[in-house]
């Protein structure tokens, strides 16, 4: 029903900046909830940040609240996760997830794409 294809992953310093984007398939897009999580090597997935449906909430893990910002675009149905003051605990890979959800929530997502590497050097 609904395919999600993550991107602007890459290589920063400690401190800079990216935008990672998730972008789907489906035209109804805007009414789903969307999150982003990550997993590190030898980590457990982690909630990083979520936005509920037409963007109106968000919520932020406590580990990047102040230097992540997400946002969306319905016209372009892509979901933004703007990552500033990278630091080495960051680097994991990222993943979008979405659900049919009238409310922003943490946990039970059932679409995911497939990780954009997202990689911080001291």
């Amino acid at each position: 029903q609904v395919q999600l294809v993550e991107s602007g992953g890459g290589l920063v310093q400690t401190g800079g900046s990216l935008r990672l984007s998730c972008t789907a398939s489906g035209r109804t897009f805007s009414t789903y909830a969307v999150g982003w999580f990550r997993q590190a090597p030898g980590k457990d997935r982690e909630f990083v940040s979520a936005i509920s449906r037409y963007g109106l909430s968000t919520s932020y893990a406590d580990s990047v609240k102040g230097r992540f910002t997400i946002s969306r675009d319905n016209a372009k149905n892509t979901v933004y996760l703007q990552m500033n003051s990278l630091k080495p605990e960051d680097t994991a890979v990222y993943y979008c997830a979405a659900e049919y959800s009238s409310v922003l929530i943490t946990t039970g997502y059932t679409y995911w794409g497939q990780g954009t590497q997202v990689t911080v050097s001291s």
